[in-house]
């Protein structure tokens, strides 16, 4: 581990990343060029620059600001170097040494694209697209946005180096608007905000940390070597270390993001004032949940109003309560409420924010039981599968467009509640029921322990991640669609998802069927 560096809290303002401009724009279209590039960003007052990749040379990159149903094409340009500046292990599957290590692609998260344009790990391309992977197929990308208003993000998604290259900076904001959100009157323009979380390990001058091998010397490791998960000791928002952000006595809305490798956030405000959650992932709930603290998962999100107004003069802290959480890593940010009013607050909380067409457990074609294991690979490692398979290992999860599935997840790792993420789809989550784990790694037969948990309120919407805790069967809905192609579902804990912990899924047209998408 590096030395520990101990920061100045709350001496950085809050940055607000800047939304990207298209180049050029028809009534129902826009085209942006966004470009990847190494640069060099202050990240704490009393840290030297710290050599980032970034889209648009930024972290987080820019926001993309765009409306239901515009068409979005974005040609991704990778103008980064040929040699990473993170430690590249080569014994992953993807991330071979005849590889090049400066290779990105680029997913929305969340979004239901095109398979050419989903960001498939193996459709990699390197500056000036001079190199590309097996599965490369073009170099401008066609967002259709046909989700509902929400909170998309985009990151890095290269099979083998995603945990590299999104701790290097690789990463931004997507929101995707719609008439019915503006007619909800919620707090805009400079009272809206988007909050993307990360943690970050420095160096003293200021460079990042990454491990380059595990803290326990095992011999006949190769290096580097993965170590994983990984959880960094300093906690960032908006590529600022401990910010604070001035604020009015009034009401704000926050876009929260995980953006962090593999850390899970408890988030709570030492105010215990509460937090208004209007929408999660995919969207707006139905109803408004009032929270004193929530979970937020790797690549989850939250969409929620805090109200302000009662606590002029005050300052207050959001904090990380997890169980694992450091002391460095109990602070998140810090508002203070020292701004006088600029004029009569007039947006609204409403209570009813619209109605949710949940999918019932009798729509589904089929149910798929897929088991969570951890074995260890050849240097002793632990190795995290998603049931018992390789990423290399013959496609299993096929599907036919526009049916809809449950997949019951089966957790027997005893460790942190692993984060699935599904591409294409917005899922619903049905229930949590514990079971023998015992009996079932000895039978392969599942015992339940005891009735089916319901998700939490704040998980009650359409969710494209989802915590799936040891002992626990995780049950969630989908339907897939509207397009064909292959597509992934993996863990989002980066270290995992980079090693083995990613498969593919493929998403078929019946015989005499019309192509969907």
């Amino acid at each position: 581990m590096p030395e520990k560096i101990k920061l100045r809290k709350f001496v950085d303002e809050l940055p607000i990343p800047y939304t990207l401009s298209p180049k050029k724009r028809s009534y129902n279209s826009s085209y942006y060029e966004v470009t990847m590039k190494e640069f060099s960003q202050k990240l704490h007052r009393d840290l030297g620059p710290t050599r980032l990749w970034g889209y648009e040379g930024t972290f987080p990159g820019p926001t993309f600001d765009v409306m239901k149903h515009e068409t979005v094409f974005v040609k991704w340009m990778n103008n980064l170097p040929n040699k990473h500046f993170l430690p590249v292990d080569t014994t992953i599957h993807g991330s071979e040494i005849t590889l090049p290590e400066g290779r990105t692609v680029v997913h929305l998260h969340g979004g239901r694209t095109p398979a050419h344009s989903d960001g498939y790990p193996e459709a990699w391309f390197t500056r000036n697209f001079e190199q590309t992977g097996p599965l490369f197929e073009r170099e401008i990308y066609a967002y259709p946005n046909m989700e509902r208003a929400t909170m998309l993000w985009y990151h890095d998604h290269t099979v083998g180096i995603t945990r590299l290259n999104v701790y290097a900076g690789l990463a931004g904001c997507y929101f995707i608007r719609d008439n019915h959100e503006q007619s909800l009157n919620l707090p805009n323009g400079t009272y809206e905000i988007p909050l993307v979380i990360v943690d970050r390990s420095f160096n003293p001058d200021g460079s990042l940390y990454y491990p380059s091998k595990p803290d326990q010397n095992v011999a006949g490791l190769p290096h580097p070597s993965l170590v994983s998960p990984f959880d960094a000791d300093t906690i960032l928002v908006n590529g600022k270390v401990f910010p604070y952000l001035d604020v009015e006595p009034r009401k704000y809305r926050f876009r929260m993001l995980n953006a962090s490798n593999s850390r899970i956030l408890t988030l709570k405000m030492d105010s215990n004032q509460p937090f208004y959650q209007i929408g999660t992932d995919g969207g707006f709930l139905e109803t408004t949940v009032k929270l004193n603290e929530f979970i937020l998962m790797s690549a989850e999100r939250v969409d929620l109003i805090i109200d302000f107004s009662q606590y002029y003069g005050q300052t207050m802290i959001l904090k990380n309560i997890t169980k694992s959480a450091s002391p460095e890593t109990t602070d998140v940010m810090q508002f203070r409420v020292t701004v006088p009013l600029k004029g009569t607050d007039t947006s609204s909380l409403p209570y009813y924010l619209g109605p949710i067409v949940r999918l019932q457990s009798s729509m589904a074609k089929r149910t798929r039981y897929l088991t969570l294991v951890r074995i260890k690979d050849q240097y002793g490692r632990s190795l995290n599968l998603l049931d018992g398979k390789m990423w290399m290992d013959r496609i299993s999860e096929r599907m036919e467009v526009d049916t809809v599935e449950i997949w019951r997840i089966i957790n027997i790792i005893d460790d942190d509640p692993h984060p699935i993420h599904l591409h294409l789809v917005d899922f619903q989550i049905l229930d949590r029921q514990p079971f023998d784990v015992s009996h079932f790694q000895k039978t392969g037969k599942l015992i339940f322990t005891g009735p089916p948990v319901p998700p939490h309120p704040y998980e009650r919407g359409f969710k494209d991640t989802v915590g799936t805790p040891f002992g626990y069967v995780t049950s969630i809905i989908a339907r897939f669609g509207p397009f064909t192609g292959r597509y992934v579902w993996h863990c989002h804990m980066l270290e995992h998802e980079d090693y083995e912990m990613m498969r593919p899924m493929e998403v078929f047209k019946a015989p005499g069927e019309m192509y969907s998408g």
